[in-house]
């Protein structure tokens, strides 16, 4: 007798944004987890879902393209998918407007959720070096990814000794005052804009800092929310029931034994090789 598969769980909007599909912090294995285990009824992707900026050809792993299939099941049902462009995948801003069946692709998106307005956008424009210095965040990007897998070799030795998992990321932004005064600054230019034109919800990605919080000043009111990223935060946002909650997704080690050409098949030495390699490549 076949196991009946697990109930799924509704929601009735799902924001993701900062999958960055082809780079190799992105963790689209987990992705997939938790896409197969919800019903959403309004998607709205939120930039930065497949970086195009770091985009390659020889590493594309089955899991990421089995995000994307898993986005057009969801369509072929019916689902209304937002494509809101991000910085790095901005060559599909020439494209806004474009709609075919429930899937368009916008630069920015208003709802209204049970009388209440969220605008939707991804964030980059608040971002002073993407404005002057777009060679300057293409490098960043390049230099975070390599952090995401030195973390990633140095998470897999802690482990081997029996120790807690670290984020080098979160660190240096946690410890370099201006990243820290960028966000602050970010959160409160988005939430000041909201209340100036009166949405009752802002929501953002880009800055890979998930949270929900109000903001009030001789405005008005609104709620600024992140949702996150998913190299490192692995969460999204949900809406149900006139409230806004962020899923913080879980790894729970020896699940999924499927076998593909994948960073968690390959040592500490294969990954600094490949990535080595294509990075000279990306400089070139």
């Amino acid at each position: 007798m076949s196991k009946s598969s697990p109930k799924k769980r509704k929601v009735e909007v799902l924001v993701l944004s900062d999958i960055h599909l082809g780079t190799y912090g992105c963790q689209a294995k987990e992705l997939l987890k938790y896409l197969k285990s919800i019903k959403p009824e309004i998607v709205v992707l939120n930039g930065d879902i497949v970086d195009i900026w770091q985009f390659s050809k020889r590493y594309w792993p089955n899991s990421h393209m089995k995000v994307l299939k898993h986005f057009f099941a969801w369509m072929s049902k019916g689902v209304p998918v937002y494509y809101i462009t991000g910085n790095h995948d901005e060559l599909l801003r020439k494209f806004e407007g474009f709609e075919m069946g429930t899937f368009s692709i916008q630069n920015k998106l208003v709802l209204e959720l049970d009388g209440k307005k969220a605008w939707f956008f991804h964030g980059d424009v608040f971002d002073v070096t993407m404005q002057h210095s777009k060679w300057l965040a293409k490098l960043g990007a390049i230099g975070y990814d390599f952090l995401i897998i030195l973390n990633l070799a140095i998470n897999s030795i802690r482990n081997f000794f029996g120790k807690g998992k670290i984020s080098l990321s979160k660190q240096v932004k946690n410890k370099v005052k201006d990243a820290v005064k960028f966000i602050n600054n970010f959160e409160q230019i988005a939430s000041e804009i909201a209340c100036e034109n009166r949405y009752d919800y802002v929501v953002c990605g880009h800055i890979h800092q998930p949270v929900i919080k109000p903001f009030l000043n001789d405005h008005g009111s609104t709620i600024y929310m992140n949702s996150g990223d998913w190299i490192e935060n692995l969460t999204a946002l949900e809406y149900n029931n006139k409230e806004w909650a962020i899923y913080q997704h879980q790894i729970v080690k020896g699940e999924d034994a499927e076998h593909e050409d994948d960073l968690a098949d390959k040592s500490p030495k294969e990954l600094f090789g490949k990535m080595v390699k294509d990075f000279q490549l990306i400089a070139s």
